[in-house]
């Protein structure tokens, strides 16, 4: 889990290279995320899997959540266009509160008042960060906000689904609603003349070679996730999430030159605060719903 949250943001800061110097739309980075992981991954789901990792019990919702999944990467890849890497996994890390509040008011799961508090909290520490990113970048910097909020509806759609389907074809199914979406999205987009959808080939043997690495992390690092959460709790590897601001602080200031101000951190630490107080309230429910 630490591996794949050190290895994610490296995704991002390629996707923020290929707008910033290579000239790319997020539109089409976003649209070679998911079928460059398609193409990288075939070959390992092929001998692994082999025709039962296409076969899914529940296509229809899986290819919803794999254009949910477009969605949100293709708001965050906007998002990192305009915005400090850090800045963007700050406030998009809003996403465990509206998870949580999503869970409670549809799944009926439990939050207490603690919860409830911390979520008001988090959200505070979010504001602390959006507002002076509001004032330079304008509602450009909700990005990330309506990112975390469509990611929350995918994860919620992977609790409200279930095991119908095993992991490796979820993924499959996932990048195959993420392509078809972002193709669809792509040309509407350029037919409509946004300049953020504008389709176009990589400039450069590098492009092309970032590209394919960008495929690979997102398919591979994805999968070290579906692992990771085979051999441990939900509980005990939610925390691990926060490194990804780490390594996004680190690779933004090293290519970028971006590093966040002290208001900037004093809301990221107030939002990591809300999150793992909030992971520490459920795992202490749920032993006392064990022992009841």
């Amino acid at each position: 889990m630490a591996s794949a949250m050190i290895l994610l943001p490296t995704m991002d800061a390629i996707a923020k290279y290929m707008a910033s110097f290579e000239g790319m739309s997020p539109g089409q980075v976003t649209f070679y995320r998911f079928f460059f992981q398609l193409v990288c991954m075939l070959p390992m789901l092929a001998t692994m899997a082999g025709r039962s990792a296409f076969s899914a019990k529940r296509p229809w919702m899986n290819l919803l959540r794999g254009a949910l999944h477009g969605a949100a990467s293709l708001l965050f890849f906007a998002a990192v266009k305009y915005m400090p890497l850090a800045d963007v996994f700050a406030i998009y890390f809003v996403e465990p509160f509206m998870l949580t509040a999503l869970s409670a008011l549809f799944l009926g799961d439990k939050v207490g008042w603690r919860r409830w508090l911390a979520i008001v909290i988090g959200f505070v520490g979010a504001m602390i960060v959006i507002q002076p990113s509001f004032e330079i970048f304008g509602l450009k910097a909700l990005l990330p906000v309506a990112c975390a909020f469509l990611f929350a509806l995918y994860l919620f759609m992977n609790r409200a689904v279930g095991e119908a389907d095993s992991p490796m074809t979820m993924q499959v199914m996932a990048g195959v609603g993420g392509t078809l979406f972002m193709s669809v999205t792509l040309l509407a987009g350029a037919s409509a003349g946004i300049a953020d959808f504008e389709p176009s080939l990589p400039a450069s043997a590098l492009g092309l070679v970032l590209l394919l690495i960008l495929g690979s992390i997102s398919g591979y690092a994805h999968m070290l996730v579906v692992r990771a959460f085979r051999l441990a709790p939900l509980s005990l590897l939610a925390p691990f999430q926060y490194f990804e601001i780490i390594s996004a602080t680190v690779l933004g200031y090293a290519i970028f030159g971006d590093f966040p101000n002290l208001s900037k951190w004093i809301g990221i630490a107030i939002i990591v605060s809300s999150g793992l107080f909030i992971i520490w309230r459920e795992r202490v429910q749920s032993r006392l719903e064990k022992t009841a």
